[in-house]
Parts: C-alpha cells; sequence; structure tokens
C-alpha cells in the first residue's frame, strides 16, 4: 500500500534552486534513507513532505488517514509537564476510555440497576464491548510501553518526575523522539535522530525502528545506523532525487556500478561520434565519397547523444601530515577522576603508545569529552595525575569549536594563527575544505555547523601535531566527508585519542576502544567489532554464569528443602507420641479420680494413698509435657 507520493517535486530559494522535479513514493513499512551532501535540500524535502514549508510546484498525495509525524533535528521537547505526565498525553484517549469504564463498574452495582435486569443486561454487554475496544487498542499495556521507550532513551523510574523544563538540551531531544515514537504515526520523519543518542541507545532505536508498523523516512548521516534500519535510500544530488534498493553500502555499491556502466556508454558513445566527425571531415569534400559524408552527418545529428555521468561531487580533501614523530610512550593516564564538582568517572587508568588510535566509549554523561578536556589542559582532575612523553605535540579538536572566534573571517581565522602565510597559500588550505571564492570572507558566525566543522579540521591540519585529540569530529559532516576524514585518519602516521558515537567511524579508524564507566575503564585491544564480540562474550558469560549460580541455588535449595522434609516428618512423629503420651496420662489422671470416689478404694488408706501420690506424679509430668508440646507450635 502507498502511504505517500512525491511528483516532480520543486522548490527554490530566492533564485537558487534547492529541488528539482523530485520524485519519491513511501510504501507501507518501508524504511527510506535520504541522503546527500550538506546543503542537497535533504531537510527542505522533509519539512514539505511534513507541511511545515511549501513547495513552488508538483504534488504530494496522501491518504487522509495517514497521520505524519515529523520531529526536527535537534527539536528538544517543550513543556512544564513531568516526563511521565507529558508521555501519559499521548494516551489520553485510551485514558478516557479506562475512566469510562470504572464509572461502569460503579453503575453495575448500584442496586437500582441490579434490581432491573433488562438495564442490567444492557449496562454489561456495553461494558463488554467497550472493555474489548479498550484492550484491543492497547489500554492494558501503554503504561508498560512508556516505560519501555523511556528506558531505551535512557530515562528511569527515577527520573518519571522531573520537570521537563529541568532537562539539558539533549536530553529534551531524546524524550522527544520518545513521545514521536509512541505517539507511532503511519509515517515517521526522522531528521538527524541519532544525535545525541549514545552508542546503546542507537542500538535499541535501530531494534525498535526495525519492528516498527509504520514506514520511517530518515535522513542521518550514521552510515551503520542507515545500514541497519533502512531498505531504501533515495540520493539527493545537484537538485534531483534518484532511488536505491538496500541499506547504505548496498547504495554505494548500486551507485558505483552504476557510474561505471553509464560512464562506458558515454565513453563508447564519444569514440562513435568521434569516428563519424573524423569520417566526415575526410570524405565531405570529395566528389565520390560526399554523399555517404553527408548520410553520416545526418544519422550524427540525430543521435541522442549521452550526457558524461555526475561522478563524485567536489569533496574535502584531508590530510593531516606531522612536523616531527613523538617517542614511543605518548601517554600515562594514572587513577584519574574527571567531573566538575563532583566526579562522573574516576580510577581512570591507561596507556597510549605511538601511531594507536585509541576511541573513547560509553554512556552519555559518563565524562568522555571531560577526559578529553582534562588532558588537553582546559580542565583539572580531581584526583590522579597524567603525563605526556618525550616530543609530543598536540593538535585538540573541540566538538562545540569554542575556539573559533565568531567575529571573524574564514581566512581570518587562519591568517591570524599562520600570519606569514600567502593569500594563495591560505585560499589552497581552505579550498580542500570546500572553502572557495567569496566563501573566505564569510564571518565565522554565519557558517553552518559542518562549514565550522570543517574550519576547525583546516587549523587543525596546518598544526602538523603528533597527537590529535578528537571530540565528536563526524558531528555536522556529511557522508561523503565523513569518508574523507576516516581515510585521513586512517592514513595519519601520528597517535590518535578521539570519542565518537559513530559506530562505522569508530570500526574503520580505532585500533583500541576504551569503554568507560563511573568507577573505571575496560580496554579492548581491537576495533568497535572487536569492542562489540567481547562485549557479547562478557555478557554471555555473565549470563551462563547467572543461570549456573541459579541452577546451584536450585539444586542447593532441592537439598535444603529435603533435609527440612525430613526434619519436619521427625518433628510430625515426635510430636504425635507426644500428644499420644499426654492423652494416656491424661486419661489416667480422670480414672485415677473416678477410683478415689469409690468407697473400697477410699476406705483403703495404703491403696489411696499410692493412687494419690500417682496422680500428683501425673500432673508434673503433664506439666513437662506440655511445655515440651508448645515448643513445637
Amino acid at each position: 500500500m502507498i502511504l505517500l507520493q512525491v511528483n516532480q517535486l520543486s522548490k527554490s530559494f530566492g533564485v537558487e534552486p534547492i529541488l528539482d522535479n523530485i520524485k519519491l513514493e513511501v510504501q507501507e513499512r518501508d524504511r527510506i534513507a535520504l541522503v546527500g551532501r550538506n546543503g542537497a535540500g535533504k531537510s527542505t524535502l522533509l519539512k514539505i513532505i511534513a507541511g511545515e514549508l511549501s513547495h513552488d510546484s508538483g504534488e504530494i498525495m496522501k491518504s487522509k488517514e495517514v497521520r505524519i509525524g515529523y520531529l526536527a533535528q535537534d527539536s528538544g521537547l517543550e513543556s512544564n509537564e513531568s516526563i511521565w505526565n507529558e508521555m501519559l498525553t499521548v494516551f489520553e484517549h485510551l485514558q478516557d476510555q479506562e475512566r469510562a469504564l470504572r464509572r461502569m463498574e460503579i453503575e453495575m452495582g448500584m442496586e437500582h440497576i441490579l434490581n432491573d435486569p433488562t438495564a442490567y443486561d444492557r449496562l454489561l454487554k456495553t461494558y463488554d464491548q467497550a472493555q474489548h475496544d479498550f484492550s484491543e487498542a492497547g489500554g492494558y499495556q501503554f503504561e508498560a510501553n512508556i516505560r519501555s521507550v523511556l528506558h531505551g532513551m535512557r530515562f528511569y523510574p527515577d527520573d518519571y518526575s522531573r520537570r521537563i523544563q529541568t532537562l539539558s538540551g539533549g536530553q529534551r531531544t531524546r524524550l522527544a523522539l520518545a513521545k514521536m515514537l509512541l505517539q507511532a504515526p503511519e509515517l515517521l520523519i526522522l531528521d538527524e535522530p541519532t544525535n545525541h543518542l549514545d552508542i546503546d541507545t542507537l542500538s535499541w532505536l535501530e531494534s525498535y525502528l526495525s519492528g516498527y508498523r509504520g514506514a520511517v523516512l530518515i535522513v542521518s548521516h550514521d552510515r551503520y545506523f542507515l545500514d541497519q534500519v533502512v531498505n531504501v535510500v533515495y540520493e539527493l544530488s545537484r537538485n534531483v532525487s534518484r532511488k536505491f534498493t538496500g541499506n547504505y553500502t548496498k547504495y554505494l555499491e548500486q551507485k558505483a556500478a552504476l557510474y561505471e556502466q553509464e560512464m562506458k556508454q558515454f565513453e563508447q558513445q564519444q569514440e562513435d561520434i568521434a569516428k563519424m566527425q573524423d569520417f566526415i571531415q575526410r570524405n565531405i569534400a570529395r566528389a565520390t565519397t560526399t554523399k555517404r559524408a553527408q548520410s553520416v552527418r545526418k544519422r550524427l545529428e540525430k543521435v541522442d547523444r549521452i550526457d558524461r555521468p555526475d561522478g563524485d561531487e567536489r569533496s574535502t580533501v584531508l590530510s593531516f601530515p606531522i612536523e616531527k614523530q613523538s617517542g614511543n610512550d605518548v601517554l600515562q593516564v594514572n587513577q584519574l577522576a574527571v567531573g566538575y564538582e563532583e566526579a562522573v568517572s574516576k580510577n581512570i587508568t591507561f596507556r597510549l603508545q605511538r601511531a594507536e588510535s585509541l576511541a573513547l566509549v560509553g554512556p552519555n554523561g559518563i565524562g568522555k569529552s571531560t577526559l578529553l578536556k582534562v588532558l588537553v589542559g582546559r580542565l583539572k582532575p580531581l584526583f590522579g595525575d597524567y603525563r605526556f612523553g618525550t616530543g609530543v605535540s598536540i593538535g585538540y579538536y573541540d566538538q562545540e569549536q569554542a575556539e573559533l572566534n565568531d567575529r571573524n573571517r574564514v581566512i581570518d581565522e587562519i591568517w591570524n594563527e599562520w600570519p606569514l602565510m600567502r593569500e594563495q597559500e591560505v585560499r589552497s588550505v581552505l579550498g580542500q575544505f570546500l572553502f572557495s571564492g567569496d566563501d573566505v570572507f564569510k564571518l565565522v558566525h554565519e557558517l553552518s555547523g559542518g562549514e565550522r566543522g570543517r574550519l576547525a579540521l583546516a587549523k587543525l591540519k596546518l598544526r602538523k601535531t603528533n597527537l590529535l585529540v578528537l571530540d565528536e569530529p563526524t558531528n555536522h559532516l556529511d557522508l561523503d566527508s565523513k569518508m574523507v576524514l576516516e581515510n585521513a585518519l586512517v592514513d595519519y602516521e601520528g597517535t590518535l585519542l578521539f570519542v565518537s558515537h559513530d559506530r562505522y567511524f569508530i570500526d574503520r579508524v580505532a585500533t583500541r576502544v576504551i569503554e568507560m564507566s563511573s568507577d573505571g575503564v575496560t580496554d579492548y585491544l581491537g576495533d568497535y567489532s572487536y569492542y562489540m564480540e567481547k562485549k557479547a562474550e562478557k555478557e554471555e558469560i555473565a549470563r551462563l554464569e547467572a543461570e549456573e549460580a541459579k541452577a546451584i541455588k536450585v539444586a542447593s535449595t532441592k537439598t535444603i528443602d529435603k533435609e527440612a522434609q525430613k526434619e519436619a516428618r521427625k518433628k510430625k512423629q515426635q510430636l504425635e507420641q507426644l500428644e499420644q503420651e499426654i492423652e494416656r496420662l491424661e486419661n489416667r489422671s480422670v480414672e485415677i479420680e473416678q477410683l478415689l470416689c469409690e468407697p473400697e478404694v477410699f476406705n483403703d488408706i495404703p491403696k489411696a494413698t499410692a493412687l494419690s501420690a500417682e496422680r500428683d506424679q501425673i500432673d508434673v509430668d503433664l506439666l513437662e509435657l506440655m511445655e515440651q508440646w508448645e515448643s513445637f507450635h
């Protein structure tokens, strides 16, 4: 079933076309990625489909029943409610149904209803239908769904009462995504949903979207995420769209094969045209061959010429030269504790050797970026120490690009730090990072996130350091630019220490992974795939150990149960014997009382005295036996 169609859609900003003749189709349960360079119009197209932006021409067709949910890039949830109450607003209709059920339950207990069989039967049928509808709509599980999604987005029961207005921007963005997932529209449109998500949350979101009942249209620069989630890719390039089937890796393979095929067709046609032109030139002036040459010229005029296929668009060219190598020992970290007022992570100990590429991973808020700031001298450690080796020079990439001066022009950002460079040299460097022409005269505050990132990388290149400390270097970079950065860092001859949530980037670049926790670090001597494999092994071992411990506990419990049963049987037997003895003595005491009342016994003083003595002893024995009996209860 087709949920939505976009036909011949065009959009311009002023005289500059952004989208032209765009075609796109969304089928039920499609998982569609919209890819293209920054500025290709991806977010613009999403806004148009979501109805938040007008288009110049073309049409968008969708069924009235299709609900569209749109989550813009970095859009945080704004509300005065608590987290839990805000999530409950998604299910107000179910809460209304639940209240109606409770009212009917009260009515069914009212005397005038109970005394009226017709009214009672009518109410009971209405109640049965309402209960069925409530159950079918998910009325008995919506609170469990809320808890599940909040847990996936790393909000736990202790957080439920927190006011949304007190949350950070990243937390509100995650909460907005959680609410959108709970609303479950037929078409879910997500613009960069992986921003502000740590690796565990990304994995959860991938799993959730894979099982999502509706269709999903995504813009993301996370290749690993796209490979796991999508089955259709639409590429936006040079204002037009092109469809590919499969995930992102399949798209790259198909695109490369298509380019090669189209280039062969183009080159073959160019070769044929050249031959025809040469034949015409050689034969048009000769009387004996002019007719044939004219015939060939007519054929040439009728040729439907193939345009040269579009190759890779202009890419960022990255390399990071080093001025001189460091010693073998680059960094030694000993028992560091990092944080602001309180430590968010402590007992951090590791060594970094020359030419290693070390990725720091862990949940948001665990102190990864804080640790980098400590190591480059921007913050002081709360405890512990660290030491750099001989000849180490540090180049630091801050994800917030705080060192860029917003009042500077792009060209001045380079000139102010390297004043001896000629303008041509500065332009050449900036050109490698896609700043050309008048772009170099833009003010820094006018730049997009991706442009700021490229400018910071350009400055990093010029520093020629042998240790690169990178905090989320792929943020705001499009997929092509990420690939170029990956290649440059793989070829880098120095040492790398970086933080990233981009799993594909980590897998390509890292030779070692350190996972941070609140109480130390775990070192994995391999790339991201190795890290995940070892983590899975640890989790499996922990699961098996837990099962083994449980089995031992069960076996032990069974042994204990057998002993307890044996002891219980023994006590029961003792109690029965005790009660029998008490009963025997009580019967004998009654018998003696009766004998002492008889004249022949009463008058026989020796016999009466003996019976009285026996009765007194029975009373003593009974008292002792009753105390024993009470101990069993």
